[in-house]
């Protein structure tokens, strides 16, 4: 849902915004009840493709582990790096980093992210299943770490906290009920999508938020339309053996892996060809 206020909410004025995370093209900042997102420049969403390409190839040389908590979970070190390849990027000829791969993921990356935010203001923005956005005359703003401040004109509506983390945190409480509680509500969101004509390729637990008992999607991106999309994403899907592994569940469902057993079956019985189709509106999808 979006609306248009006259003046911002004070909050996001009266100190400094936290940074709260990142992705590919975005970095987040947060006030308590809101956040603002500052956009990556073209050079920096390249340095990350670069980054990403690099550590995926070589994560199994790094010892205890730290390659598959790099890919994970983003940090300092990655951020770091992130700034040497987009320094170097600026400095050392174009050719030694803008190769033809580097080149088809940008393209793909900036063509999928704007063709989701199209979609999802056409088919999702009273649906309940996205935060509600408000737009306001431009402020400047403070935030933490680069580049200090910002010129926003709009804001979202704050989540409690995202699924994955509600998840971890259950689980470590050794509440298991609530731990399935919310991955059947995960599917079930997920089905709600299909039957509004909405597929997500990025439908990782991150990328959902918590707000009281429901759930929102964080980043459109990765939604489509189109079959031939949905038809390779779940080609690739039906071949995990381990679906909760795939989520980045294993450390959570360890000590149950009874739970895991029954995620992991609704899982195929739900995230396939055949359910899509039958969620799909009209069942129009082939």
């Amino acid at each position: 849902m979006s609306r248009v206020v006259e003046q911002a909410p004070e909050e996001l004025t009266r100190g400094r915004l936290i940074r709260l995370g990142e992705g590919i093209g975005k970095v987040v900042y947060g006030s308590p009840h809101w956040v603002v997102r500052r956009e990556r420049s073209p050079r920096e969403v390249v340095a990350l493709i670069i980054l990403w390409k690099l550590i995926r190839k070589r994560a199994h040389w790094l010892p205890f582990g730290w390659g598959k908590s790099l890919l994970n979970k983003p940090s300092r070190p990655i951020r770091f790096l992130r700034v040497v390849i987009h320094t170097s990027i600026a400095l050392l000829p174009r050719k030694l980093w803008y190769t033809n791969h580097v080149a088809q993921v940008f393209k793909k990356y900036r063509y999928q992210d704007r063709r989701g935010d199209r979609l999802a203001r056409l088919h999702l923005e009273d649906s309940g299943l996205l935060p509600e956005t408000i737009s306001f005359p431009p402020i400047t703003v403070l935030v933490g770490g680069w580049p200090g401040w910002l010129v926003v004109n709009q804001a979202t509506e704050r989540v409690e906290q995202t699924l994955d983390k509600r998840i971890s945190e259950l689980a470590a409480a050794e509440q298991f009920d609530s731990v399935e509680r919310w991955l059947d509500r995960f599917l079930e969101t997920r089905q709600t999508g299909w039957r509004m004509g909405l597929f997500s390729v990025d439908a990782h637990l991150k990328n959902f938020g918590i707000i009281e008992n429901r759930l929102v999607l964080l980043d459109t991106g990765g939604l489509t339309n189109r079959w031939s999309d949905i038809k390779e994403k779940l080609s690739s899907d039906e071949q995990v053996t381990l679906p909760h592994v795939q989520l980045g569940l294993e450390r959570a469902l360890s000590a149950r892996p009874e739970v895991a057993a029954r995620f992991n079956e609704q899982w195929r019985s739900v995230v396939n060809r055949d359910t899509v189709i039958e969620n799909w509106p009209g069942n129009s999808a082939r």
